[in-house]
């Protein structure tokens, strides 16, 4: 199965949770009076679009039924899909690798998959020909080093690590020292997952950040922020602290095919102005890939 198929199964319970139910209220509609506008915008905000862009989205909508554009509710549908693809494009959703090494710093909240991430970003960018390599910055939570050490050995990366509870930064400091010692393309730097006191996390990401600029001036290259797609609106919650204290430049969502709320990718783009760079659509190594935003509506809305 390729990957655009592998997308399309994996979106099956979002596009039933929206798509199947504004194609349910097509068929059930023969005009696009107010009853069908109040019930798409019903369906678009349990689709976890989020508040905001399904207001946003209802004003093309009506706006494009008072032009004709939109005549009747068969036309609603192809509106949706151009509409949607159009709020996603962005042409930020290139990872920027300009730095030797380029520092990719990993942050999210514990559970949403950054180890997982940082795993499979690393086996993707060694397929690419980079020489990669990892920090285990999270020293909090237990076994994390160990995790990443088992993704390691999968793409081929060699891992910086120090003892459970040593001090983060000087897990990075050794891991940018290392990088740039053994001429390695891309670091990727997990970090600590922990929500609790924000300016605990403020406090950790600033030292982070300044172990990393004494070295290398001009990184890190990037900072994903990792969500978790199962989450819907609590994925934007989580995202508006990470935006106020670690200078986000994109997200992975990861988990979509368990979930009803790939919406939340539409809402991440509009509320946020963050681009979605990569998403997860399964446990595979392989079921990781940058995100399209036209291969993303296309097997949304398409059967």
């Amino acid at each position: 199965m390729g990957f655009f198929e592998r997308l399309k199964d994996g979106l099956s319970k979002t596009r039933k949770n929206f798509t199947e139910r504004i194609e349910n209220l097509v068929g059930l509609s023969t005009e696009v009076d107010e009853d069908f506008l109040e019930e798409l915008e019903m369906v678009l905000i349990a689709g976890d679009v989020g508040v905001k862009t399904t207001e946003k989205i209802m004003k093309a909508v009506r706006e494009a039924a008072k032009k004709r554009e939109i005549k009747s509710p068969e036309d609603v549908m192809p509106f949706l899909k151009a509409y949607v693809a159009s709020l996603l494009q962005d042409e930020k959703q290139r990872m920027r690798l300009s730095g030797s090494p380029s520092v990719i710093l990993v942050v999210g909240v514990n559970g949403v998959g950054k180890t997982t991430t940082i795993g499979k970003l690393s086996n993707y960018y060694r397929l690419m020909g980079y020489k990669v390599m990892m920090a285990a910055g999270d020293t909090f939570r237990a076994a994390a080093a160990e995790q990443l050490k088992i993704w390691g050995e999968r793409a081929e990366a060699e891992v910086i690590s120090h003892a459970e509870g040593a001090d983060p930064a000087a897990v990075v400091y050794d891991a940018v020292k290392a990088a740039i010692a053994r001429k390695a393309d891309i670091l990727f730097i997990d970090t600590a997952g922990r929500l609790q006191n924000k300016s605990n996390l403020m406090k950790e990401l600033d030292k982070i950040h300044r172990v990393i600029q004494r070295e290398i001036p001009d990184a890190p290259h990037e900072t994903l922020l990792v969500l978790d797609a199962t989450t819907g609106q609590n994925a934007i919650t989580q995202a508006k602290v990470f935006t106020e204290t670690a200078n986000v430049s994109g997200v992975v969502l990861t988990k979509l095919d368990g979930t009803a709320k790939g919406g939340v990718i539409i809402a991440i783009k509009e509320e946020l102005g963050l681009s979605v760079k990569w998403i997860g659509i399964g446990e595979s190594i392989m079921d990781f890939r940058p995100f399209e935003p036209d291969k993303f509506v296309d097997a949304l809305f398409n059967k």
